[in-house]
């Protein structure tokens, strides 16, 4: 029986954000930005659904005059990420 995917990392954006932090200690919103080639309106609201569900943890500061948002990726967020790869490779048998 295949487990069910998880709809919040089914996403394309938000899988996006949470392959990149997995393998980063945290990123700023402009790199992730940058890396999704997401705007910066939608990159923003995928956050925020990833942040409200545990998933990632989001900074905000200041870096000189200009504010910094920084996310990272937290154990929950890790563990779900790593579930939905072992699903993936479930759906196409690899082991």
């Amino acid at each position: 029986m295949f487990k069910e995917l998880d709809p919040l990392l089914h996403s394309q954006l938000r899988l996006a954000v949470v392959s990149l932090l997995v393998g980063l200690d945290e990123a700023e919103f402009v790199y992730l930005k940058e890396k999704t080639k997401a705007s910066a309106g939608n990159l923003s609201l995928q956050i925020d659904k990833l942040s409200a569900a545990g998933y990632i943890k989001v900074k905000k500061g200041f870096k000189g005059k200009y504010t910094v948002t920084i996310c990272k990726i937290t154990p929950k967020g890790l563990k779900a990420f790593e579930d939905y790869v072992a699903s993936i490779k479930r759906y196409i048998k690899i082991d």
